[in-house]
Order: structure tokens, then C-alpha cells, then sequence
């Protein structure tokens, strides 16, 4: 947390944040356009953001674009704001990644957390239908064998699904990638794709959430404003035992 609000107390780390709010998934020379800044000291900056976990980059090919990352500002909320006057500052967990071009090869939204556990444990919370029951008020089910079918079935004994897909690629416990999409829905350009990347990052875990193919604008604001709290959820069922003493996450219903 102390790294956050270092990041934060600098006027010119603010400005590169409003720039990704702005226009997410910007490449460093796209940056240096935005802020009139030498490459050299945007570098700097965006140095301690990452440490910060406020962004988070994805290599694309020869490019390295970078996202505002909203869980760190999400964790803030829950531990200074939400306890004093959650009603009426509930706008600081709107600050979520946007994307305003949509482009086939690039992913609309990143997000990434860093959790005190190890990466089988990870994977087990995100596969294992009694876990994730417990702390997403879903339950993931699935042979998680590549080309299966999963679902995301509520908890409350009705075996209602909200989301289904096909697993696209099964690693445990370092990548799982899913398509999901409401039952019966038709899109044109398919279903969205979510991946989980889980990486060792020394003692500790770092899990990288990637979410694309939207269907449309509203679509992807919905997924923004459910994710960071559904990664906050699992960090805390991880570390502590217990999911956060809130309504179960779900899944944005497609």
C-alpha cells in the first residue's frame, strides 16, 4: 500500500494514469506524445507505477502496451473509504480501464493482483467448483481438459449457469484461457475470451486477468466494474481463509 500512495503523490504519475483512463493500452512513444515527455523520464515513471501494480503492460508482438490497473485503487477503497461513507464515494471503484479503439489484437482489459499464496492454490480456487462457490457465489465447473465446455453456475442449488464456454488452453497451474457467453446467446463476433495467467513473483503470486472481445461498449464497462472487486474477493478468501464481507461477485451476465 505504501508503494500506491508513493506512486500517487507525484503530479506527473497522476497525469499518465488520466492518460490511461483516457485511452488505454498505449505503447511508451504513444505516451511521450500525450504527455510531451522524453521516453527516458515516462520510463521512470511508468517504473514506479508498475512497482505500484497501478499499471500493468502486455507485449504485443514488438510493442509493449501499457494499462491503467484499478485493484490497487479498489483495495484503497475497501480499507480507507468504503468503511467511512461507502454510499456516496462508491465513485472511486468506477476508475476502471478503457479502451476507445477497438482492435482485434489487443485486449480490452488487464488487470492485475498480487497474492500471498502459491500458484496451485490459485488455480485450485479458480477451478474447484466448492471454492469458487464459496468466494465468487459461483461455482466453476468443468473437467478442465482443453476443448470442454465449463460453466459458471449459481450457488444457491438452482444449477442456473450464467456464463458457459469451451476451455482454449488448460496449463495448470500457470494458464487457463476460456471463451463465456450467456446461454442461448448469439453474437456476431463470438463469445468473449477471459484469461488467467498465474505467475511466481518471488515469495508470492502474480495474476494477470485478460478480458476481450466484447460485444459492445456497455458490455465491456460492465465486466470493468465487476472485476476488480471479484480479484479483491479472491485475494482476501486466499490470504485470510474468508472472501470479503460482501454479496457474492458474479460474473457480468453476457
Amino acid at each position: 500500500m505504501d508503494k500506491v500512495f508513493k506512486a500517487l503523490a507525484d503530479e506527473t504519475r497522476r497525469y499518465l494514469l488520466d492518460r490511461l483512463y483516457e485511452h488505454n493500452g498505449q505503447t511508451l512513444g504513444e505516451l511521450c506524445e500525450r504527455v510531451d515527455m522524453t521516453r527516458q523520464s515516462a520510463t521512470q515513471h511508468l517504473s514506479v507505477l508498475e512497482a505500484a501494480n497501478l499499471v500493468s503492460t502486455v507485449r504485443r508482438g514488438r510493442e509493449k502496451l501499457h494499462y491503467l490497473n484499478p485493484v490497487p485503487l479498489n483495495e484503497i477503497q475497501e480499507r480507507w473509504i468504503d468503511k467511512f461513507e461507502r454510499p456516496r464515494l462508491r465513485a472511486l471503484s468506477n476508475l476502471k480501464r478503457r479502451a476507445e479503439e477497438t482492435m482485434a489484437d489487443k485486449p480490452e482489459f488487464v488487470y492485475v493482483t498480487y497474492i500471498e499464496s502459491t500458484p496451485e492454490r490459485v488455480w485450485q480456487a479458480l477451478t474447484d467448483a466448492e471454492q469458487t462457490a464459496e468466494w465468487w457465489g459461483h461455482s466453476n465447473v468443468s473437467d478442465w481438459q482443453v476443448g470442454s465446455g465449463w460453466e459458471h453456475r449459481r450457488s444457491d442449488g438452482s444449477g442456473i449457469a450464467d456464463a458457459i464456454g469451451t476451455v482454449l488452453e488448460s496449463e495448470p497451474p500457470t494458464r487457463l484461457v476460456l471463451t463465456g457467453e450467456a446461454p442461448g446467446q448469439e453474437r456476431p463476433d463470438g463469445p468473449s475470451q477471459l484469461t488467467f495467467d498465474i505467475e511466481p513473483y518471488g515469495e508470492i503470486v502474480r495474476l494477470t486477468v485478460t478480458e476481450g472481445n466484447f460485444a459492445d461498449e456497455a458490455e465491456r464497462d460492465e465486466a470493468a466494474a465487476g472485476w476488480a472487486a471479484v480479484l479483491s474477493n479472491l485475494k482476501s478468501f486466499l490470504e485470510t481463509g474468508s472472501p470479503l464481507p460482501q454479496e457474492p461477485w458474479l460474473v457480468p451476465q453476457r
